[in-house]
């Protein structure tokens, strides 16, 4: 026995999409077969039966409808699915036995279009990578907007995923060779890995800006869109470069913690997004998600941004005008999008029309302000007069959204659709001619003449009337409960004419519109580089409109590294509160001071502060006003952050393990020029080893890397490193005791904290009065009984390793080694190593790396 022709065909097409499920056309559904239906039935919640498909048993089967299946589509897609889309390429008619059916299309988690699930303010991008000696390149691109970028992603794999989660990236293309490598941290990242080991040679006028050894990368994303979209790429613009010194880096980890696009609970409210976005279209939504994604590292290019802010600030009725403007421009790029990829319908080319009906209006707007940069911009704006002339000729004021319903080309525009319409419009004028001509020779009033597809044009009248006409004039048609239906032979000659005139009509009109919707596609790039303008005007205005309605203000720069903001602000914390009471604070770092160590209880603002450095340092690059009284100053490259405790459960790290990746990452990659953001660093350990690494990394910061470091922690004792290291400065977060209860006041003064509170922050949070009473006497007791000495390294020897002689000799405490005659080589190596130990001339760091090694030896 052998499966069905119908089966075998399916098994064929299947055999080549492996990885995908296969939407199989017959008739009216999209049919899934075998495993794919098991699946499917599950995931989509849809009814799994069987079929017979000629062998004993029957096999698995669930179907969508065709006219429902791009929802089921855009689910499977959403969950991280590939979906196969089978068609008949074959008119039933001409085939000689199964129907030739062939997948014209591939949807993928990065080749969706548009869906319900599709932020219209977000870019959907997919990637390509390939291995440099660096670490990697990138190339990646939006399909529903045409815009692509190539760029160099150094570290190991993992900096790789990150570099795609920062971007929102849910597909990564590869070679088979490298697949196997980044299987394990695909799934761990939720991104979806797709194999391609060929590359495109089709399109290297796109690569021309690129240099050489990311051209692999772009051509290997590439061949993978033309193998499984099948249609025209045409509207994918020439990659650009993005030189990693032009903007100022931000790893996804800091992005994360400093909330740049989403909040750590992973929304858009409570984001420095959701701060700044007023953007009125989806494309300045989208460019302003890349501006804080990559904000600028180049001096003149910030101040050029940060004047055209300035100049829509001064103009605030023309502002208004601009964006009333800006809010009848509809999506210029995925419209770009959806023409070349033959998916455009009738209603798309006509909210193109009414955008293009828009530009004349924002270039005269920008062009009489009169101010330089906004004239600048205006002149860069390409109207497209002749695009929009096109296309109010040939298409209608308000078309369907189907092409095939009729009426979306202007009458006017093709003299034969003309004749059928006029044809088609007649033919129904007497129509109704001709049944208010039957009621008055039958007198019958609700005599009616109506049509269905399968009888055509009748007569009708109800039973009871019936015996009023004369039925000799008269075919009957039909007899219905209530009614009888007639034809007239002067029925039947006009229907000929109008339904022949309707079906020609809709058939010359989707044919017409095919004609349009390639005339328009060489002006793709043109629309493209106007979407690029308008998109950023909307986000200068949306730039101005904040900071005007917040009170921000103009930063400075200088070529230095001088820091300096006066009354600081972070601008999502004081926007979610009152603004009076919210509490400003400065923030000022010199060539000479440029570390600031700073304490102060819980919850008195230390990460506030901290954050809103950051913030200031972000919004002032990417060219926007700031939430200070002043603010000058220097280019940032690189902003990395340890802020926040949470483990990697995907990767199976603890918090501290994280803790530590995160700071080896900063201080692996810091310059002189980033800007480092610390918070408690070694919290997630012992007291001991927290305060050793705290130190140690100031110190290596302090005298390997210079960079501007702010470093909160609980450990005073750190704050003696103030006499030790000179561009270190003590600062506090201030609280103040009132009746016995702590007051924060979230104010940053000069100094050290002179106490943590941390008993007060849990009386705050409301725990039993026992406890609380119970870790006042505790803490009494420990700070009675305090003998720790000041040079903290000594301190980790002696809670590591308990030397003969230093424990008393009646303690009951055993000591770590035997007696010396009962020592083995090893031992007795460990010991004279550290009576030799010079303990305050070892930094912290050698110190914990040299106790690692002994204990080694002692294991060993």
């Amino acid at each position: 026995m052998a499966y069905t022709p119908m089966i075998q065909q399916y098994l064929s097409v299947k055999a080549g999409h492996k990885d995908a499920f296969l939407f199989y056309r017959l008739g009216d559904f999209y049919e899934m077969f075998f495993e794919d239906a098991t699946r499917a039935s599950q995931i989509l919640e849809i009814t799994l039966t069987s079929r017979d498909a000629g062998m004993k048993e029957r096999i698995p089967m669930c179907g969508v409808p065709h006219h429902a299946a791009k929802n089921y589509i855009d689910t499977l897609v959403q969950k991280g699915y590939k979906v196969a889309i089978c068609e008949q390429t074959e008119d039933p008619k001409h085939a000689k036995g199964v129907v030739r059916r062939e997948v014209v299309q591939v949807v993928t988690p990065g080749t969706i279009m548009d869906g319900k699930n599709i932020d219209q303010k977000s870019n959907l991008y997919i990637a390509a990578a390939e291995t440099s000696e660096m670490g990697f390149t990138l190339a990646y691109l939006d399909l529903s907007t045409g815009e692509a970028n190539a760029t160099y992603v150094e570290g190991d794999t993992k900096d790789l995923f990150m570099h795609l989660q920062s971007l929102h990236i849910k597909e990564l293309v590869v070679s088979e060779n490298l697949f196997t490598n980044l299987v394990e941290l695909a799934d761990a990242y939720a991104i979806v890995l797709s194999i391609e080991d060929e590359l495109s040679t089709n399109a290297m006028d796109l690569l021309e800006e690129v240099p050489q050894p990311l051209q692999h990368a772009a051509q290997r994303l590439l061949h993978y869109l033309e193998k499984t979209q099948m249609r025209s790429l045409s509207h994918i613009q020439q990659f650009g470069f993005i030189e990693t010194h032009s903007i100022l880096k931000i790893d996804a980890n800091s992005k994360r913690n400093l909330e740049l696009i989403q909040t750590l609970r992973g929304e858009t409210k409570g984001s420095l997004l959701w701060l700044l976005d007023d953007t009125v279209t989806a494309m300045g939504g989208r460019k302003m998600k890349q501006w804080i994604h990559q904000p600028l590292a180049s001096k003149s290019a910030i101040e050029k941004r940060l004047q055209t802010v300035t100049d829509l600030m001064e103009l605030y009725f023309e502002r208004l005008e601009i964006q009333e403007t800006l809010k009848q421009v509809y999506d210029l790029e995925r419209l770009a999008g959806r023409i070349a990829f033959g998916s455009v319908g009738g209603r798309d080319l006509a909210q193109l029309r009414e955008s293009l009906r828009q530009i004349p209006l924002l270039k005269e707007q920008l062009t009489k302000s009169g101010k330089a940069q906004l004239m600048e911009l205006s002149s860069k704006i390409d109207e497209c007069e002749d695009i929009e002339a096109f296309l109010s000729t040939a298409i209608t004021d308000h078309p369907p959204i189907s092409i095939k319903e009729g009426d979306v080309i202007r009458e006017g525009f093709n003299d034969k659709l003309d004749e059928y319409r006029f044809a088609s419009r007649n033919g129904k004028d007497w129509i109704a001619q001709l049944e208010q001509k039957e009621r008055e020779i039958t007198g019958v009033k609700n005599l009616k003449i109506g049509y269905n597809r399968v009888f055509g044009y009748y007569i009708e009248m109800t039973k009871s009337n019936v015996h009023l006409a004369d039925l000799t004039r008269y075919d009957r048609k039909q007899t219905l409960a209530n009614a009888e239906r007639f034809i007239t032979e002067e029925l039947k000659e006009k229907e000929a004419i109008i339904l022949n005139a309707q079906e020609k009509s809709l058939e010359l009109e989707y044919e017409l519109f095919t004609q349009i919707r390639e005339k328009i596609k060489p002006f793709i790039p043109r629309i493209q580089q106007l979407a690029s303008s308008v998109s950023e005007i909307d986000v200068f205005a949306s730039f101005a409109s904040v900071s005007e309605r917040y009170q921000f203000t103009l930063p400075t720069f200088h070529d230095g590294q001088a820091f300096t903001i006066k009354n600081g602000r972070h601008p999502v914390v004081e926007k979610m509160m009152n603004k009076s009471l919210y509490v400003p604070n400065d923030c000022v770092l010199s060539d000479e001071e440029n570390m600031l160590l700073i304490t102060g209880p819980n919850m008195s603002g230390k990460s506030t502060y901290m954050r809103q450095v950051a913030l200031i340092t972000v919004m002032a690059q990417i060219g926007c006003y700031v939430p200070a009284d002043e603010a000058v100053l220097p280019i940032t490259d690189q902003i990395f952050t340890r802020i926040g405790a949470a483990d990697d459960l995907a990767g199976g790290q603890s918090t501290f393990m994280v803790e530590m990746i995160e700071s080896q990452h900063a201080i692996v990659n810091a310059t002189k020029r980033s800007l480092l953001l610390f918070d408690e660093i070694g919290r997630g350990t012992s007291t001991y080893d927290g305060m050793a690494l705290a130190q140690a990394m100031m110190e290596y910061i302090h005298e390997n890397i210079g960079a501007n470091t702010l470093f909160s922690t609980h450990y005073h004792e750190l704050t003696a490193l103030e006499q030790q290291l000179s561009h270190l400065r003590n600062v506090h977060v201030s609280a103040a005791e009132q009746d016995g209860n702590v007051v924060f006041l979230h104010k940053v003064k000069e100094g050290p904290a002179d106490k943590s509170y941390g008993i007060h922050v849990a009386q705050l949070a409301e725990l039993p009065d026992e406890i609380i009473e119970r870790s006042r006497e505790l803490l009494a007791e420990f700070e009675s009984t305090n003998t720790s000495k000041p040079v903290i390294v000594e301190k980790i020897v002696e809670k590591i390793v308990e030397v003969p002689g230093t424990v008393a000799e009646s303690s009951d405490q055993l000591t770590l080694f035997a007696e010396e005659s009962a020592m083995s080589d090893g031992e007795k190596e460990v010991i004279q190593t550290l009576k030799s130990l010079n303990l305050l001339g070892t930094s912290p760091i050698d110190l914990v790396v040299l106790i690692n090694n002994l204990q080694q030896k002692l294991t060993k």
